[in-house]
């Protein structure tokens, strides 16, 4: 009885198929990734002592030195400030707004503006001074 010896196996693994999946994922990863950017509008926020440091995570509404109304660099009335609010919030995790105004703001500006804050449902709605932004 002679034994033939089995022929030898190719141990080559094909990893052009590992390499692809790995840049099809670390594109998926850099689209998909969201970066706080605060917008460039030229605001002269107030100060206060008593401030503290703002979550990069919640919804911001910038009112620039002209009273106009931005979320996401985009203008917004008033008046529809509520219902772009609340379709934020539907996704958003925190249900919070920071209010980012300019000193020179009138503050029935601002109040209208946290109000229809409020209305949208947000849960935390705060202003932000020149201490919390940074």
């Amino acid at each position: 009885m002679r034994f033939r010896p089995k022929k030898a196996e190719v141990q080559n693994i094909d990893v052009s198929p590992l390499i692809d999946m790995v840049f099809i994922l670390l594109i998926f990863f850099m689209v998909t990734t969201t970066f706080v950017k605060d917008m460039k509008l030229e605001l002269d926020r107030p100060t206060a002592a008593s401030a503290s440091k703002a979550s990069s995570k919640v919804i911001r509404v910038y009112i620039d030195n002209e009273g106009d109304v931005f979320i996401d660099n985009q203008p917004v009335k008033v008046w529809a400030l509520q219902s772009k609010l609340r379709d934020l919030l539907r996704v958003s995790v925190d249900k919070s707004v920071l209010v980012v105004s300019d000193s020179t703001i009138a503050v029935e500006k601002l109040i209208d503006v946290v109000d229809e804050c409020r209305m949208s449902g947000a849960k935390d709605v705060a202003v932000a001074t020149l201490k919390e932004m940074g």
